[in-house]
């Protein structure tokens, strides 16, 4: 637990007594969608030859120049409080080598981990001013997670393709090629998110001041006029709420975004945080960076399946319940596929034709991705 004296090199880590975490594997923490998606990123045609390509080109010396020249840099005589909360993160992860931190004047709240060689974190003015210390120090604690799973090199990648993608138009790959890429990254990106939050919560150890962070980003700074269970009682009915079509409009809508929608991340690192995994953590019991090089790849893929198959079975959603009974023999995907979609149309769906098998269903700028705040 943190002593308030030094670890590992990481100075100023404050009083307050927390768990640390020695030797911990992002794997502790990395939400198995968040491999899953990952290993199918690779897998996409022609991602090894633009990552090569990229890894190689990238002005990544001039995006560190940028932030040193037009930003300010985190330290012990500027924005110290957040010097500490990095220290102090980056002790209770373990993570030796502390990331450069700098503060950018943008009234969006945001943050992100970026970079090929060596990770950096920014912050904007707008996540500054909007969260408390606690907020703030789950927030740090998010990025941190973030390097310590080598996301950066990805979200960097991610960075140039999308805000840049005019000057690597040049890649022989042709649009299609650059787009499935895209779509690929930000499907992982998305996870990825949900594995920081994760980490930001191994920090912070304050799940309400996670969820006063999620709320402010969502709502702003009016925590009087907010309320956590309100709040997660929105991700319930977001997943539950409709028909079919509902459920073909939120894939639509999150297909562009870069993070869960914040209602779901909220719903989510509230699941973990009253998981029996969680509990052990905290106990001390958890996956070491030295072991990392004996972890099975199918171990990691059967850990995926087994997440998706129960998430799958357990989700409200109404496509995923639909799924769920075909699976299980349930129903006539035709008759129950033409009142899912009704609404579509100003055709009245056919009566069915024989007795249900099935129980019924309800019808009725170059601006970088946001990162983690």
């Amino acid at each position: 637990m943190s002593d308030g004296h030094e670890h590992n090199g990481h100075e100023h880590v404050p009083s307050r007594q927390r768990r640390r975490f020695p030797g911990i594997s992002s794997r502790t923490y990395e939400h198995p969608a968040d491999r899953s998606a990952l290993v199918a990123l690779r897998k996409l045609s022609g991602f090894d030859t633009v990552f090569k390509a990229l890894s190689g080109l990238l002005p990544e010396r001039s995006l560190r120049l940028l932030f040193l020249s037009d930003s300010v840099r985190v330290s012990d005589q500027q924005f110290a409080h957040l010097n500490v909360m990095l220290r102090d993160a980056c002790s209770i992860l373990d993570l030796e080598k502390v990331p450069p931190m700098y503060v950018n004047q943008d009234p969006q709240p945001n943050a992100m981990c970026i970079g090929l060689d060596e990770p950096i974190i920014v912050v904007t003015t707008g996540l500054v001013e909007l969260l408390d210390e606690e907020e703030m120090r789950a927030v740090v604690g998010h990025e941190v997670g973030h390097a310590l799973s080598g996301h950066s090199v990805y979200r960097t990648i991610l960075l140039f393709l999308t805000s840049l993608a005019v000057r690597v138009a040049w890649i022989p790959l042709g649009n299609l090629a650059i787009m499935a890429i895209v779509t690929g990254l930000r499907e992982w990106f998305r996870k990825s998110e949900l594995s920081a939050d994760r980490a930001g919560l191994l920090v912070g150890q304050d799940l309400e001041a996670s969820m006063r962070g999620l709320m402010k980003i969502a709502g702003g700074n009016h925590l009087h006029e907010m309320n956590v269970d309100a709040f997660l009682a929105q991700a319930e009915e977001y997943e539950a709420g409709g028909d079919l079509r509902d459920s073909v409009l939120k894939i639509l809508n999150v297909l562009p975004r870069s993070h869960p929608f914040t209602t779901v991340r909220a719903a989510e690192l509230k699941k973990w945080a009253e998981s029996r995994d969680y509990q052990r953590i905290m106990d001390g019991h958890y996956p070491r960076r030295d072991e990392d090089k004996d972890t099975s790849v199918r171990d990691s893929w059967r850990e995926s399946a087994n997440h998706y198959s129960s998430h799958v079975k357990s989700s409200k959603d109404p496509l995923m319940k639909l799924v769920t009974d075909l699976a299980g023999g349930a129903g006539d995907l035709g008759d129950r596929v033409r009142r899912g979609f009704g609404g579509f149309t100003n055709a009245s769906p056919k009566p069915p034709q024989g007795p249900e098998t099935g129980p019924s269903d309800s019808s009725g700028d170059d601006r970088p991705p946001r990162d983690g705040s």
